[in-house]
């Protein structure tokens, strides 16, 4: 069988009652989380300290925060896992636990330590574009978001 990198297949999938858990909560770990509120009800972010916005959000309903330090515990009943610590070994120590568990995990910082990864999002009502260029082109995939939502 051939091993030649084939692009990623777009797949969409039902959140809403799945629990989503952001681990850190820096300035990407804040830009999945603003996106992801769109679509679950269940997003809970592990960081020990958090910014005004995040505490507005959890203060609103829409998030949980666990303010403390990740342990391997807080993951363990999770659907799906965002690692963006600012700390490779606790990033690293997330994508194990989750290859083990079977939880699907996207770690920010390591495109392949990714079963995902984040695609550019348009969205108009019910109707959702996501764009990727299999994690090797950003830009592309960012200025073909824009047009898109231009055309949306």
């Amino acid at each position: 069988m051939s091993q030649e990198k084939k692009p990623y297949f777009p797949m969409f999938v039902d959140l809403s009652q799945k629990k989503v858990v952001v681990v850190g909560a820096g300035t990407i770990a804040k830009r999945r989380i603003r996106t992801l509120l769109e679509f679950t009800n269940q997003l809970v972010v592990i960081a020990p300290e958090v910014n005004r916005e995040l505490l507005d959000l959890e203060k609103n309903g829409k998030i949980q925060i666990l303010r403390k330090k990740y342990q391997r515990e807080d993951i363990y009943d999770a659907d799906m896992v965002i690692a963006a610590t600012n700390d490779s070994q606790i990033n690293t120590d997330i994508y194990n636990v989750c290859k083990c568990t079977g939880i699907t995990v996207n770690v920010c910082s390591d495109k392949h330590k990714c079963d995902f990864y984040f695609p550019g999002i348009a969205r108009k009502e019910n109707v959702v574009i996501g764009v990727t260029a299999s994690g090797d082109n950003h830009r592309a995939a960012r200025e073909t978001v824009e047009k898109i939502r231009k055309i949306l």
